[in-house]
């Protein structure tokens, strides 16, 4: 099925292929060339994936890929392909460091999402307090679970959403593997997220990225937070009372669906620890 979804917007937008197609959970990619340019199709799966896509175009290549073609209300879109040689994966891999210089970089590229955008706001955007909904959820039906994580975090989330510092359309999954090298044009985001809501949530995904040997290093939580504080003046307890909300909502989703979240899990467990949070009981 998705072979034939790729094929019938190659044709439509007479585009070569460039690269084998593949898919994720969430869509249908190939690398292509149009004109010789490069480019990647990519095909939504889901909803979700095509809100999202209109959040790309609304940024119009602006701190994000641009948006060469538009489809069947985002289910089909044209992206500007990244092709330069750096990642953040291999940035933040590579030393302390190199991991606060990749922090820096995906705050400086959440900064610039945050102040563009053209005209009205994308439909379909979520409120923030419905994306916690998972959580809201678990900390009611699991509240033992992991030493009272879930509530513990709902709590602060409840706060934090009631009192958002500002009202800003979100990437939504902004971590290293989703700022890409687009050579001249810098480092610039992908696979943005239907959402808006306080600017501080898309600072949240750095703690757990780019892998478990860099989020679960002793002292990073510590650092990085202090890093994102610094870039974005955040106050940096606020930061982490929106961490502990952040991992345990990560880790209801995993959990949810039946997997582990040893990550988010072992983040989170820091973030009480700094905060002083203890056991709701």
């Amino acid at each position: 099925m998705s072979d034939s979804l790729l094929a019938g917007w190659r044709e439509r937008w007479a585009l070569t292929p460039d690269g084998d197609p593949f898919v994720t959970p969430s869509s249908a990619l190939q690398p292509v060339r149009r004109d010789g340019r490069p480019a990647f199709l990519k095909c939504a799966l889901v909803d979700e994936e095509a809100a999202g896509a209109h959040v790309l175009r609304w940024w119009s290549g602006a701190g994000a890929a641009e948006v060469l073609e538009f489809g069947d209300d985002g289910r089909a879109v044209l992206l500007e392909r990244a092709e330069g040689p750096r990642s953040l994966i291999e940035l933040a891999r590579s030393g302390p460091a190199g991991d606060d210089d990749a922090t820096r970089i995906l705050c400086r590229a959440g900064r610039r999402l945050h102040t563009v955008g053209a005209g009205a706001r994308p439909a379909g955007l979520h409120p923030l307090d419905e994306w916690f909904g998972e959580l809201f959820e678990q900390a009611a039906d699991r509240p033992d679970d992991h030493d009272g994580l879930y509530p513990a975090a709902a709590a602060e989330a409840r706060a934090l959403l009631a009192h958002p510092t500002a009202d800003v359309v979100l990437h939504g999954d902004l971590h290293h593997g989703n700022v890409l090298d687009f050579g001249e044009r810098g480092w610039l985001a992908i696979d943005s997220k239907p959402l808006h809501g306080d600017p501080a949530f898309d600072l949240l995904n750095i703690l757990c990225n780019p892998d478990a040997a860099v989020a679960l290093r002793p002292g990073r939580l510590e650092r990085t937070a202090g890093v994102i504080a610094a870039e974005s003046g955040l106050d940096e307890r606020a930061l982490l009372r929106w961490a502990l909300a952040w991992t345990a909502l990560s880790a209801a989703w995993s959990e949810r669906s039946g997997e582990d979240a040893p990550i988010a899990i072992g983040v989170g467990q820091r973030v009480r620890t700094l905060l002083g949070v203890r056991p709701l009981t």
